[in-house]
């Protein structure tokens, strides 16, 4: 059904797009925010990446600088909420729309074209014995990385006073942490990680486009989900896993429709069934242990009066 080539392009895309869903679960799980802001952020890191390295500059700088500019969008985002008191799904919805005005400015056309044009992926693919695995390599190395870096930054005092934000926000207030400035923080990071995957993005498939980041945030939270679902969340360690294996399942979901000749507008569509069966699969599981409990203590009690 799958060429290895086609297996291994959605291996790679999908390590790509599990820098997203981190930044997805640090927003929606580590914070309970719902932020949309991602749709926004996502298109912004593709949109300053590529400008800037059709423009000359370094594309690991333009990379580093995508990251910096969706860090900038989720801070606004948490302006808006801990400043101005409006709530989180309506500033996520502002920042979004502003951000799509924002990057159209950015890159002065409804998309970029990044053909022949010197990015990360080219550079890794130019060192010896790189040419097919380096895209992937790349990817693997990134996201091992930012995953060990989010966990050890939710380990320290500063990431478990962020957890405990989002826990339960009135109990740490009482014990003296700045709540609005652990939300921020929180916000700036998961937009930061949801633009560095847009930059990623954009390199691989060579352009930006105006309209990349539209169902981004379906699109994660289908990510986020399958991967709790499929491997539980029992510790830090074991979701950011869960996480990131999300992320890779979802592009397989996505290419095998692909594959079984679904039309790419039907995508959006796929996206949604994902998110409701996902969501849906724990109330099943409940139903069907209750009814296995109650036929067993119906044979139960049936034997006993025999």
């Amino acid at each position: 059904m799958f060429s290895p080539k086609i297996i291994m392009g959605t291996f790679e895309q999908g390590l790509m797009y599990a820098i997203m869903v981190l930044g997805v679960y640090l927003t929606f799980r580590i914070l309970d925010y719902a932020d949309l802001t991602v749709e926004g952020s996502f298109t912004l890191g593709g949109a300053t990446a590529a400008i800037l390295i059709i423009g000359g500059t370094n594309p690991w700088l333009a990379t580093a600088t995508a990251f910096a500019a969706g860090c900038v969008a989720g801070f606004f985002t948490g302006f808006l909420h801990t400043h101005f008191k409006i709530s989180p799904l309506l500033t996520g919805i502002l920042t979004m729309t502003a951000l799509y005005s924002v990057n159209l400015r950015i890159m002065g056309r409804a998309n970029v074209s990044l053909l022949k044009a010197r990015t990360i992926f080219t550079d890794i693919k130019n060192l010896p014995g790189m040419q097919t695995i380096g895209v992937l390599l790349l990817s693997l190395l990134t996201i091992i990385i930012l995953g060990s870096l989010l966990y050890l930054f939710l380990k320290t005092e500063l990431g478990l006073a962020m957890r405990a934000t989002g826990d339960n926000e009135l109990m740490i207030r009482s014990l003296g942490v700045n709540t609005d400035g652990m939300k921020l923080l929180g916000l700036a990071l998961s937009n930061g990680l949801v633009a560095l995957s847009g930059s990623f993005i954009a390199q691989n498939q060579q352009f930006a486009d105006a309209g990349m980041g539209i169902g981004m945030i379906v699109a994660g939270l289908a990510s986020l989900i399958i991967g709790e679902v499929i491997f539980g969340t029992p510790n830090l360690g074991r979701a950011l896993f869960a996480v990131i294996c999300g992320g890779i399942i979802y592009r397989f979901i996505i290419a095998i429709a692909l594959q079984l000749g679904l039309a790419p507008t039907d995508l959006k569509m796929i996206t949604a069934l994902i998110v409701i069966i996902a969501l849906a699969a724990p109330n099943f599981k409940v139903k069907i242990s209750a009814l296995s409990s109650a036929g067993r203590g119906k044979e139960t009690h049936y034997a006993n009066s025999k």
